[in-house]
């Protein structure tokens, strides 16, 4: 039973990991469809999903862009998506609710299409994530800022990645490299003067989050 109570208008940050810690992404294919479903799943009514398959297989070069333009019903979003990163065996979000039980709704939605996905593509049979996702109230100022360094550098804190270069996280929309729409980077990047100086905050305090990893897995190896 989840212990925490998600509440409007509220910040949380929601991570979960592959089963048996085994990598839930296999290939680049996998991390888009993964995003995509972000995008078309975050509504308080479904179907999103199945009129972009079938737009697609009408329109075989469209761009999801030109689907979302599309005269469609009034969308009503579960979440304000603040920040992610997917790492191959696991995943970090900041959301923030805004509608009842959004958060659950919406995670839940992402769960099973992801999975539904990936044991279709995969020619494997049952659960892929590690339980029900987990997650933390974001209670002050502070904590949002230092979380969006965290999940925002996340793929380098982990080694993954030693540039700012990948792709599957909200890292290149905050550094003003990529437009993909769906975020809402207001909450963090409007407390900065500009994104040259958010940028030298996610450097001093991804470099502090890497370092004490390491450091950690250190003594554990002692």
């Amino acid at each position: 039973m989840r212990k925490i109570e998600f509440a409007n208008e509220e910040y949380y940050h929601i991570f979960n990991r592959g089963v048996d810690k085994r990598e839930i992404f296999l290939s680049s294919q996998e991390y888009e469809r993964f995003i995509l479903a972000m995008q078309l799943l975050n509504d308080k009514e479904g179907g999103l999903m199945i009129k972009w398959r079938d737009y697609k297989k009408a329109n075989p070069t469209a761009k999801l862009e030109s689907f979302l333009k599309r005269s469609f019903r009034k969308r009503e979003p579960l979440v304000e998506i603040i920040a992610y990163c997917l790492n191959p065996n696991h995943y970090h979000f900041i959301l923030k609710q805004i509608e009842d039980n959004g958060i659950e709704r919406f995670m839940h939605k992402i769960g099973t299409s992801y999975t539904k996905y990936f044991n279709k593509k995969n020619k494997r049979s049952g659960v892929l994530f590690q339980g029900v996702f987990k997650s933390v109230h974001i209670d002050s100022n502070e904590y949002l800022l230092y979380l969006s360094a965290y999940v925002n550098k996340n793929n380098f804190i982990h080694r993954y990645n030693k540039n700012d270069d990948w792709s599957y996280s909200s890292l290149l929309d905050y550094l003003g490299k990529k437009k993909s729409g769906f975020l809402n980077m207001n909450a963090v990047l409007g407390q900065f003067k500009s994104i040259n100086e958010y940028e030298e905050y996610l450097k001093n305090n991804a470099l502090y989050m890497k370092e004490k990893k390491e450091m950690e897995e250190y003594l554990i190896e002692e």
